[in-house]
């Protein structure tokens, strides 16, 4: 192999010196001293036995495995050696769909690097299978032995690593080491700007300003309480649709995602259709917060909200939307309405990638236990709140390899720092989630699954029952989506008693929902059929190209009322207190 050779200089003795400290980082997320990552090594040591107790059951099958992987890496070992000597043959194991990991050419035409390359992907292959197909442990196990192997794996690749990464040798090489004096440079502030477990950046640093080049609609703040600030949007024409609309984003993100740059704003795309739009941008929640609930965020947050728009407005009633966890809290609303009583102020929901049935969380499942949450509120209890920081890290290792590893080789064995790339940045500037809430969210909804089960769940007394909220609801969910996923959301719709409509959206979790009409990247799906399986709504499903913002427009013009007077931009009791986007949305974590 004719590996690029140079000399250990500064710049890469600085490099190695910092890596040492990005792995002392990763293994403080599974094996720290903390609460959180205690249970789970000790969760991990406890599958681990019953795996192997039940491969010990099972000799032959085992032996079987041992076999295979031997005789595929003789393979591998021949198929290097005729490929060495000019003969052309497909590689024994190639590439898995959609993994760029090995794009570089290097991989295939250096036979080191291709035999380092298949013998890594075969042993991936070879262990996941192992997984599969051992019997006698439940499917809770084997979840999260293919989670954490699937973890151990790929932190493993070997284009993770300066001496196995040939791009990153023949780049070191050209630029004798410089490129990993400023790798290290970006992990020295990485590390600085992390919480416990190492927070690798996305964007390029101070890339935008919230307030000038994101969240940039005009609009004032006409209400601030504890808990949130509402924005009421300058209207774009002389006139507007009677009922108001209130948007009400997750509490476990920034409002912004739905109002990034001009060209991609859903909030400017909904004021050009003619609504009168206001939307709730919740605090970024520090120790001083750390009594709010969740039933707070119900009755002096969306509760509140809608009050507030009808001292604006006159309105009694507002057409909602509610994206991810703050669809869940809209739901909760609409329940607590109902059960105190009172007049339910949502004349239409539309909810976006959101959850209500928690019965099959997706990956997410993997820290969906009682050590597991017993650790974190234990841990959560003494700071007061859930780091925003450490929720981000979470995120991205359920997708490690495009949200984690790809940016730790180019930032910090490339020496590059990240583009400008607006949903990136939103997805970095993390909030904090105080301990009640996140505790509610863990052992309530996704360990116990308990919105779905009537009157289980009670706020300030009061039951909640879904069934008995009639409101007329939109779900949009997304195809690829890994946090929500598409056939569990609308599996959720049917919990509440009013009419559904379901669209599915193509791509992800965010990509699928900001798509915008003038882009046209993604389709959607739609399907008027009640819902019984993912398998039978889909087979039958329509598809249609362009955006679902064009869709969603049709089906709620119907309770948007007629055209009136745009509205004045705060009242007498609720005066504007300053510009949008609000001081709480510019609260960062660092």
């Amino acid at each position: 192999m004719s590996q690029p050779q140079f000399k250990l200089n500064e710049s890469v003795q600085q490099f190695l010196q910092y890596s040492d400290d990005v792995w002392k980082k990763l293994q403080e997320f599974y094996f720290g001293d903390n609460p959180v990552s205690q249970a789970v090594a000790k969760l991990n040591a406890e599958d681990l036995s019953k795996f192997y107790e039940a491969l010990a059951s099972n000799p032959m099958r085992l032996m079987e495995l041992q076999l295979k992987w031997w005789q595929g890496q003789m393979d591998i070992y021949k198929n290097i050696m005729l490929r060495s000597m000019g003969e052309e043959v497909a590689p024994v194991v190639d590439d898995l769909p959609g993994d760029r990991r090995f794009s570089n050419e290097a991989w295939k035409t250096d036979p080191n690097f291709d035999l380092l390359r298949q013998s890594y992907l075969l042993l991936t292959r070879n262990v996941q299978e192992m997984i599969d197909v051992v019997e006698g442990i439940p499917d809770s196990v084997r979840q999260r032995l293919h989670f954490y192997t699937r973890q151990m794996i790929n932190a493993m690749s070997p284009g993770n690593f300066l001496w196995t990464n040939p791009e990153v040798l023949q780049q070191t090489k050209e630029e004798n080491g410089e490129n990993l004096r400023r790798g290290a440079l970006l992990f020295r502030d990485d590390l600085v700007k992390s919480g416990q477990y190492l927070k690798i950046r996305m964007m390029k640093d101070k890339a935008f300003e919230v307030g000038k080049d994101l969240a940039y609609t005009e609009g004032k703040v006409v209400f601030q309480n504890e808990v949130f600030e509402l924005l009421q949007y300058t209207p774009k024409g002389a006139e507007v649709f009677k009922t108001p609309l209130l948007i009400v984003p997750p509490f476990i993100n920034k409002y912004y995602i739905l109002d990034l740059k001009e060209k991609n704003s859903m909030v400017n795309w909904m004021l050009e259709q003619g609504h009168a739009v206001f939307l709730m941008s919740w605090r970024n929640p520090m120790k001083e917060q750390s009594h709010i609930t969740f039933g707070d965020l119900i009755t002096d947050g969306v509760m509140e909200a809608a009050k507030v728009v009808e001292d604006i407005t006159g309105e009694k009633e507002v057409n909602a939307i509610g994206y991810c966890m703050g669809g869940t809290l809209l739901a909760a609303t609409q329940a607590y309405y109902v059960g105190k009583r009172l007049k339910n102020r949502i004349k239409s929901a539309t909810y976006m990638t959101t959850i209500l049935d928690f019965e099959d969380p997706g990956e997410l499942g993997v820290f969906i236990n009682e050590p597991v949450i017993s650790a974190i509120e234990a841990l959560e209890e003494k700071v007061g709140y859930c780091d925003g920081r450490q929720l981000a890290v979470t995120f991205s290792l359920l997708r490690e390899n495009s949200l984690y590893w790809n940016y730790y080789i180019e930032n910090y064995l490339k020496g590059k720092e990240p583009g400008e790339f607006d949903i990136l940045y939103w997805n970095g500037d993390g909030t904090n989630v105080t301990a009640p809430v996140h505790g509610f969210i863990l052992r309530n909804l996704y360990l116990n699954n308990e919105l779905v089960e009537d009157g289980k769940i009670k706020i300030n007394g009061t039951g909640l029952y879904l069934s008995r909220v009639k409101t007329p609801n939109f779900f949009i969910s997304t195809k690829e989506d890994h946090i929500a996923l598409w056939d569990g959301t609308f599996k959720g719709s049917t919990a509440l008693g009013g009419e559904s409509t379901l669209v599915l959206g193509e791509s992800g979790h965010v990509a699928g929902i900001v798509n915008p009409p003038a882009k046209d990247k993604y389709g959607y799906y739609t399907n008027t059929a009640a819902f019984k399986d993912a398998d039978q709504w889909l087979e039958k499903a329509k598809h249609h190209k362009g955006s679902w913002w064009t869709y969603w427009q049709k089906w709620v013009t119907p309770y948007a009322g007629e055209k009136v007077p745009a509205y004045p931009i705060g009242s007498a009791n609720h005066k504007p207190l300053g510009d949008a986007p609000g001081e709480y949305v510019k609260v960062t974590l660092v």
